[in-house]
């Protein structure tokens, strides 16, 4: 029984803390105050030794110390507690192994269907036609012996020249939306949302600007006006670079638009649900920016965005959206993956796939991933090993597949509607303004005039953080090993810190500098960073560093280039020990300053210490390889100058010059595949009209949309331009006998979006459908006036379908401005004679399968043991939506298992289920009602904060997408009564709440559909002008 001591004093030291707890609160049970309490504090111990007990040891353990409380148990209350406690955990450890083992087998699963939708996509594209046989060039794909080499495949990418772009006026947008986001001075390492990615940024941004050929570059992020932060993250401009002889609008900005509460600093676990609103106001943004620099550069044609580019998960799920509005291509780069993550908490089994869920919105952060690979033209990595350890986790992505289709594309033939985003691997850049001459110069005078007998009369002339520093150690003569990262578990300091307590002759050799952020007080630190300072002094006082480890509080961001100096002019070496390292930004920086790497070998650190050939790689989770590599390093000197010199010779190749240029290279190249239509802005009068014109006018911009009549005011004096324009409405009365339209769009105040899926249980419309639309105009009549008010209807059905009811239940048509039919997929125009709008229709196309989807989707949309004619294609399909029947019952597969398997057989597509669950549409991947209304939105030049969106509490399984953004949203409860959400998504996905925001000041419930409670509801989002 020795063997179980430390589970037995586990186990009392759980009844000691309870004993504890019961004493202060008097022997009551103030069980209230009690979990008030705990949830403000930072660090339980009972929760602490419960997991301890759980999570190391044996469920045999815990049956044993059972056993043996029952048999020695007596009469005291203390014995019998220990007896029930122990009888808990054991149980509490079976479950946590049977949720292990579940999580495993859903793993295991999943990679099974993933290459089961894989091998069908193989099998589609095995096949060569004889035109490709015709076509090949002895390229082969794949060798015939292994299978798992893939010889190169030639590209015909042109490199960037400056000289050859600089007469370009290249809009480029970025996004970055979590975390603390400014040009000077940034907060890095302040908490996990502010660490390298903030600086990779703002970087980026400034480089691109000062590259020839690019005119602006806008870095887009959220607005942050709370006291909690400075007030700088409140403003919503701000000025990174513009070029000495730049004109207008030209540079660099940082952007911040409002995303969520105004006045508290969100972190990204929980911005998940403003994403919507954060979308609209950068589309606002984009384009009013593209009409101005159209203004100044394009001769008054729209500047649309080069590339809009997306960092991390959040923000490439908005880049997405962006890229689908505009119709401009998108660029993803991940920084850190949240499906890796998963899994690494999963093997770590301290917390259950729900608790992962709830702690890091984890499938929601996988699902903004993954749509980010539907929709870029390329994926920016750091390293070969993030594409295929990591990217390859995905559905959406398969290394093998891509090349498969990248080798079709260049020989011209069909890739069977199946699209795969390209992967590029472009080093991290770094700006080396900061490196001076001296910096690359052998020499440590002036770190001897800090340590020696002269220095009290040098010393200001020294850098502060030099002295703060020093002041740690004994002897500071000995070489400094530098680690510099946030205080995070992941970055495994605490594994660094032993290996050099444990190490006695790299202790004699050298001192420790650790520079974890900054910090006032651990205990007002987030939970995990409170954890890693604290485990930090404790291994400090363990090992008894004091006089060799530093570990200053503070530093501002202009003082790191200064910490490098030190640590090389002491000759030292610089360390980077993270579990995972996606980029390694820090370890180019210590190479610009001549200082030799030790670096994790997961992640970023192979292919730059490849390139630099200046260090050594380690297994961050082996202490002994750590402590031989930089005892290595630091004690051959020989070495040492040898990693030096290579370091300084290459590291130009990270320079941002040499990155801009790749970036911009590559995405040229992408951009050839991208569709080219462009989305037109309706023009702005240039000068008032009297009121008998105001009509002419509008239809002037209406038959500009037509095509009929495209008239510039620069170009026609204001007689003639007048006089063409009423010849053309005659000429329009008399081709379709619809003179009597003298309204467009783009006139109206308001727009009332109505978006009620008012369905039977059999699919049919009801008579809920008329009373809605009618409440609806007699309401905004009401409220805001006749006229002032345009209205559209957004639906899951077909046209046909939509005129139907509107006729059987007597609503006049010509009272709708636009009908959104099939899903958003449809738009057509009741004042155009229901017209298909087919620029709509081209803009969606993007990616679109086709007829190669078609019967894949009758066969993937069963589940388990369904019948045949469960799910079957529906009569009425047109050419940007395939429909299906569900029979009732049907054994159909939700719409995010669907996409799922989708996207693992390449297929990019959107799905909706309508109909009260009785219909499957499947629509282009960038076709949806929300997607409609910003296209309408950018047409028609109206604001989405001035539409009002009317859903019903259930719908669709679009109804989620609709209510959040910026514009109101009126749920109208009791409205809808069969629904399609038991489709939508199953159980392991992500939450409702994660969608839009429950507690939103743009989203107002409405108990009721009258006129008079839908007027009072628009009072209370003031909607009333």
């Amino acid at each position: 029984m020795a063997g179980n001591d430390w589970l037995n004093g586990y186990l009392e030291a759980i009844l000691d803390v309870g004993n504890s707890m019961k004493e202060k609160n008097d022997g009551k049970p103030k069980i209230a105050k009690f979990e008030e309490k705990a949830k403000e504090k930072l660090f339980s111990p009972t929760k602490y030794f419960v997991e301890e007990v759980v999570n190391s040891f044996d469920e045999s353990d815990l049956h044993r110390t059972w056993i043996k409380v029952i048999a020695t148990r007596n009469t005291r209350e203390r014995s019998n507690r220990l007896e029930n406690m122990c009888w808990r955990i054991w149980h509490l450890a079976r479950k946590k192994k049977q949720i292990a083992w579940d999580d495993a087998q859903k793993l295991a699963k999943r990679r099974i269907e993933r290459e089961q939708g894989r091998n069908d996509a193989a099998d589609d594209l095995s096949e060569l036609s004889e035109g490709e046989k015709e076509k090949g060039d002895g390229s082969v794909l794949e060798s015939t012996k292994d299978h798992h080499s893939f010889s190169r495949i030639n590209s015909d990418m042109q490199m960037w020249s400056e000289q050859d772009n600089k007469s370009k006026h290249l809009y480029i947008v970025l996004i970055s939306l979590h975390g603390l986001v400014r040009g000077d001075n940034m907060e890095l390492g302040r908490d996990s949302d502010t660490g390298g990615q903030v600086k990779y940024v703002v970087e980026l941004a400034r480089a691109l600007a000062n590259t020839k050929g690019v005119y602006r570059v806008d870095l887009l992020t959220r607005q942050i006006s709370s006291p909690e932060v400075d007030c700088s993250y409140g403003e919503p401009i701000e000025m990174l670079t513009c070029p000495p002889d730049g004109i207008g609008s030209c540079g660099a900005y940082i952007i911040r638009l409002p995303c969520g509460p105004r006045d508290k600093y969100v972190p990204k676990e929980s911005l998940w649900p403003h994403i919507p609103e954060f979308v609209d106001g950068a589309l606002g943004h984009v384009v009013n920016m593209a009409r101005a620099l159209g203004e100044q550069v394009n001769g008054g044609r729209p500047t649309w965005p080069y590339v809009i580019h997306g960092h991390y998960a959040d923000a490439g799920e908005v880049a997405a959206h962006l890229s689908g509005a505009l119709n401009v291509p998108m660029v993803l780069t991940g920084h850190s993956l949240g499906r890796n993550k998963f899994e690494q908490l999963l093997k770590q089994g301290r917390l259950s796939r729900e608790d992962i869920n709830a702690t890091y919105k984890i499938m929601r952060r996988i699902e903004g991933e993954e749509l980010g690979l539907d929709a870029s033209e390329m994926v920016v990595t750091s390293t070969r090993q993030e594409i295929e350890e990591q990217w390859g986790l995905y559905d959406g992505f398969d290394l093998k597949l891509e090349r498969k289709l990248r080798v079709r594309r260049r020989r011209g033939v069909s890739c069977l509607g199946r699209y795969m985003t390209r992967m590029v691997v472009i080093p991290p850049g770094m700006d080396f303004s900061y490196v001076t001459t001296q910096d690359t110069i052998e020499g440590d005078g002036d770190l001897k005039s800090l340590i020696g007998s002269d220095r009290s009369q040098n010393k200001r002339h020294l850098p502060p953080i030099w002295s703060e520093i020093m002041r740690f150690f004994t002897n500071p003569h000995k070489p400094t090993i530098l680690a510099l990262s946030r205080p995070d578990p992941k970055k495994n300091v605490t594994t660094l810190l032993k290996a050099f307590g444990e190490c006695q002759a790299l202790r004699e050799l050298a001192n420790l500098t650790l520079i974890l952020g900054n910090r006032d007080d651990i205990e007002e630190m987030s939970n995990s960073s409170s954890v890693v300072l604290t485990t930090v002094l404790k291994l400090i006082d363990r090992y008894d560093l004091y006089g060799q480890v530093a570990y200053p509080k503070h530093h501002k961001q202009s003082e790191v280039p200064d910490i490098y100096r030190l640590a090389a002019k002491t000759k030292g070496v610089f360390i980077n020990p993270a579990l995972v390292e996606p980029f390694g930004l820090t370890i180019i920086e210590a190479a610009a300053y001549g200082l030799p790497v030790v670096a994790t070998k997961n992640g970023g650190p192979v292919d730059i210490l490849k390139a630099l050939n200046n260090g050594l790689l380690i297994d961050p989770h082996d202490q002994k390889a750590i402590e031989d590599a930089l005892l290595k390093l630091v004690a051959d000197k020989n070495l040492w100058f040898e990693c030096r010199k290579n370091g300084l010779k290459n590291i130009h190749r990270f320079s941002w010059t040499e990155h801009c240029k790749n970036y911009l290279s590559h995405v040229e190249h992408c951009r050839n595949r991208h569709p080219t239509t462009r989305l037109e802005i309706m023009p702005i009068p240039e000068e008032p009209l009297s009121d008998s014109l105001k009509d002419v006018e509008d239809l002037s911009l209406r038959f500009s949309v037509d095509g009929d009549v495209k008239s510039n005011a620069g170009e026609l004096d204001a007689a003639t331009r007048q006089r063409e324009l009423i010849e053309a409405i005659t000429r329009k009365a008399s081709s379709n006998g619809n003179a009597a339209a003298n309204y467009f769009p783009g006139r109206r105040q308001r727009l009332f979006v109505i978006a009620t899926d008012c369905y039977d249980s059999n699919g049919d419309f009801t008579e809920t459908f008329k009373a809605i639309i009618t409440n609806v105009m007699k309401a905004a009549s009401l409220a805001l006036g006749v006229g002032r008010v345009g209205f559209v209807l957004l639906t899951g059905s077909s046209l046909q379908e939509t005129v139907e009811a509107l006729k059987r239940y007597q609503v006049n048509i010509e009272d709708l401005d636009a009908l959104a039919c099939r899903s958003g997929s449809e738009i057509y125009y009741p004042w155009r004679d229901l017209v298909l709008d087919a620029d709509y229709e081209s803009h969606i196309e993007y990616r679109w399968p086709g007829e190669n989807v078609r019967s894949m989707v009758t066969r993937l949309a069963r589940a388990e043991g369904a019948a045949e004619d469960d799910i079957e294609e529906f009569g009425a399909s047109s050419t940007r939506c395939y429909s299906y029947t569900v029979k009732p019952g049907a054994k159909a597969r939700r719409k995010d298992d669907l996409r799922q398997r989708l996207r693992m057989r390449g297929f990019r597509c959107n799905l909706v289920y309508t109909h009260a669950a009785s219909r499957l549409n499947v629509v282009p991947l960038f076709a949806s009602r929300v997607q409609a209304l910003r296209y309408l939105s950018v047409r028609w030049g109206i604001d989405l904060s001035k539409m009002v969106v009317f859903v019903g509490e259930r719908g669709d399984t679009d109804n989620e997408d609709l209510q959040a953004g910026l514009h109101k949203t009126l749920i109208l409860r009791g409205s809808v009564e069969y629904g399609s959400e038991k489709l939508l998504r199953s159980k392991d996905g992500f939450k409702r709440e994660d969608v839009f925001p429950q507690d939103s000041p743009n989203i107002a419930s409405v108990h009721g559909y009258e006129a008079h409670d839908i007027s009072a509801a628009l009072e209370a989002v003031e909607m009333k002008s």
